[in-house]
Parts: C-alpha cells; sequence; structure tokens
C-alpha cells in the first residue's frame, strides 16, 4: 500500500538506531514518514491536519508512549498508534489496547507484522479524520438553525408526529410543518432516516434542543 500524501506515520523512539531502521522500512512502504526522538518533540510541533499513525516505543526518558496516549486521548486527538516495546509487560499491553491501540508489538519487531499494522492504524486515521470533518460539518448546519428549529430537530427525531410536537412545544401543527421544512433545509437531509443519522452523529438527545 502506498499511502503518499494521503497520511503520515510518526516513529518515536529513543533510540537512533531502532528509529532510523524503523523510518527507513516505513518510508520503503510508500508512506510519508518522521523520526523522532521524544514523545515531548512530537507534543511540541503543530497538530496538523494530516491522518496520523504513531509508531510508538513504550519505554522513553521523560514522557513514555503509553502517557502520551493518554494525554491524546484527553485533548480529543484521534490518532492511531501502533506500539513498540523492548520489555514484554502484559498489563502495559492489554491497557494500551483498551485505550484504543492499534496494535502492541516487541522488539525485535517484523516488517510484515509491523507493516500490517500500520496499514491497518493508517486506515483508521483516515476514517476518524472523515468523521471528525463530518462531525464538524454538521456541527456548522446545526448553526443555522433557529432556537425553535433546533427544539423541532431533536424532537422529530425521536419519532414523534408533527401533532405531538406541536403540543409538546404550545405551537400549532402547521407551524411545526414549516419549522420541520426549514432543518431538513439547512441540515441538508433528503429523509427522515437521514436526519436521525445525522441527530445520531451529533449526540443530540431525545427532548433535548440541538445544540
Amino acid at each position: 500500500m502506498s499511502a503518499g500524501a494521503a497520511a503520515r506515520v510518526v516513529v518515536i523512539d529513543d533510540d537512533r538506531s531502532v528509529r532510523t531502521s524503523l523510518a527507513r522500512l516505513v518510508g520503503t512502504a510508500g508512506y510519508e514518514v518522521e523520526a523522532l526522538a521524544s514523545a515531548s518533540e512530537f507534543l511540541a510541533r503543530p497538530a496538523g491536519e494530516t491522518p496520523t499513525c504513531l509508531v510508538l516505543d513504550v519505554r522513553m526518558p521523560g514522557l513514555t508512549g503509553p502517557e502520551l496516549q493518554q494525554l491524546l486521548s484527553a485533548a480529543g486527538r484521534r490518532l492511531a498508534i501502533v506500539f513498540i516495546t523492548g520489555h514484554a509487560d502484559v498489563r502495559t499491553g492489554i491497557s494500551a489496547m483498551k485505550r484504543g491501540a492499534v496494535d502492541f508489538l516487541t522488539k525485535p519487531v517484523q516488517a510484515k507484522e509491523l507493516l500490517g499494522a500500520i496499514e491497518r492504524g493508517v486506515a483508521l486515521a483516515i476514517q476518524a479524520r472523515r468523521e471528525q470533518a463530518e462531525a464538524t460539518d454538521l456541527q456548522g448546519h446545526v448553526k443555522t438553525l433557529s432556537p425553535r428549529e433546533a427544539e423541532v430537530f431533536a424532537l422529530v427525531v425521536t419519532g414523534m408526529l408533527n401533532k405531538q410536537i406541536g403540543g409538546q412545544l404550545g405551537i400549532t401543527e402547521k407551524t411545526v410543518k414549516v419549522h420541520r421544512a426549514q432543518v431538513m433545509t439547512k441540515m441538508g437531509a433528503d429523509s427522515l432516516a437521514e436526519l436521525v443519522q445525522m441527530a445520531g452523529r451529533l449526540g443530540i438527545l431525545a427532548g433535548k434542543a440541538a445544540p
């Protein structure tokens, strides 16, 4: 697989020889690759928009691999992570996988095994970036809704009928129909099913107005 400009792989390992050899391997597979000596060095760089897969050493001076994973998660940065370690630690591996790591590999890492994990990681990173972009786009549409339209949106997606919505909001059924049509237009939805899917991605709860 050749990723080209679609994604990048960042190798983070404090051992220069390991870092260099891994970066060379990843580069020959067609990925844009960057090699760094520490987790702190990675955090100091701009986040960027390119989907990213980290090949991350577990034990490093300063910030460890698992600590970096926690920081990225807390910041809402959805990066794919492939851990590599020279110390087989089952508990650390299980913890990393529970937090969403793509794989947990033991050094010396087999080329085929690592590239397979990276390919999965890149696919996940691209998917996460796409979902994030879609969520941002949906939030933009939501912001165009009036307060009343937002209320109608939140109730329509629960399956309530126009008459029921009108009764709950204290407005006529005809007014509900007008607001409902506006919601469909502003959200760019062609059907109620599509509107429901949008509400699910936005995390809109039954009976609550859209954010």
